[in-house]
């Protein structure tokens, strides 16, 4: 998810009461729920290298239990650096080291949770295994989330600043709502994934010749919830369609998988880093083919707005490319 969304999950866990836990409870919370993203320095190797290192290390289990102990130290030499100075605020709660460290670990466990529900994909147990897992149940910029979210929030400050006794309520309202919201995009995704597997099955102008082993993914759309980008493929062919909770469900024309792709697509991981770096983090790989020059994309983000920042271009010599793909 967006760090947006992080920082607000964090204050809203804050707002439920945990911040009253410890001193700099409400910024251990807020950094905690963002720290996993300290990968985004990857982005700084241009083109796609980036994808094969994001949501990896750092969101794995070794970063999980780490990252809260490393947070948990700086923040108490922040405090103890603070009252050295005589800059450390009057009204700050003690710090309290057990509560400290348990925020830090609920804050940096709430990150992989979130950026699992999604279709761009998180390797949750890196760096034992390299898989990728996908809820492929919320866009990874969610506007409904960022509502209902921002409103828990901006409830319970007003009734904490004007003495109320029930300022957690609202951020507690807010949870549920959101924890209810993920629930329900979940079996919409599921919904969405069985009929679209079910109406591939039964269509025997899909399946003849084709054979029936579809990989099927409901891709999440932006502020609609209700509807989803179905894509499918399998050895022979790969093609899209729409879900919608009310209309149901429309599967567009397929379209065939292109010769030797099986033998293509390990072989163009070898030809350059940036392929093997986009091939590693690719889902659904197309391979797009213009004789020794070929573009390589993943289903999941063809969409001409994306542009080509889901995507490589590889030239390989037309000898190399015979012996590959003959």
């Amino acid at each position: 998810m967006d760090n947006l969304t992080h920082s607000l999950a964090g204050a809203v866990l804050g707002q439920m009461g945990l911040k009253k836990k410890t001193g700099l409870g409400m910024a251990t919370l807020i950094i905690a729920a963002n720290i996993p993203d300290i990968d985004a320095v990857a982005t700084l190797l241009g083109g796609v290298q980036h994808l094969a290192i994001r949501r990896g290390i750092t969101h794995g289990p070794i970063a999980m239990l780490l990252l809260p102990l490393l947070l948990t130290g700086i923040m108490i030499w922040f405090d103890r650096w603070q009252t050295k100075r005589g800059k450390r605020p009057a009204d700050r709660l003690p710090i309290h080291k057990g509560w400290l460290l348990a925020l830090a670990y609920i804050g940096c466990l709430s990150h992989p949770a979130l950026d699992w529900l999604n279709s761009y994909g998180i390797r949750l147990l890196e760096p034992f295994s390299s898989r990728w897992f996908y809820g492929d149940s919320i866009f990874i910029i969610d506007l409904w989330i960022w509502v209902a979210l921002i409103a828990g929030l901006w409830v319970s400050r007003r009734r904490e600043k004007k003495g109320g006794n029930d300022w957690r309520r609202p951020a507690w309202i807010s949870f549920a709502a959101v924890c209810a919201y993920i629930f329900a995009n979940g079996v919409i995704t599921g919904k969405a994934e069985a009929e679209t597997k079910s109406l591939l099955a039964s269509n025997a102008a899909q399946t003849e010749a084709m054979g029936e082993d579809n990989m099927v993914v409901a891709n999440p759309v932006p502020l609609q919830f209700w509807k989803r980008e179905m894509l499918w493929r399998n050895e022979f062919a790969y093609g899209s369609g729409a879900y919608d909770l009310f209309d149901g469900l429309v599967l567009n024309e397929k379209r065939a998988m292109p010769e030797s792709s099986g033998a293509l697509l390990p072989f163009l991981a070898t030809t350059s880093d940036d392929a093997s770096a986009f091939l590693f983090w690719s889902r659904m790989p197309v391979i797009e083919r213009d004789g020794s020059n070929m573009t390589v994309r993943d289903q999941r983000f063809m969409d001409p707005l994306v542009g080509d920042r889901f995507s490589v271009r590889v030239n390989v010599r037309k000898d190399r490319l015979e012996r590959a793909a003959p």
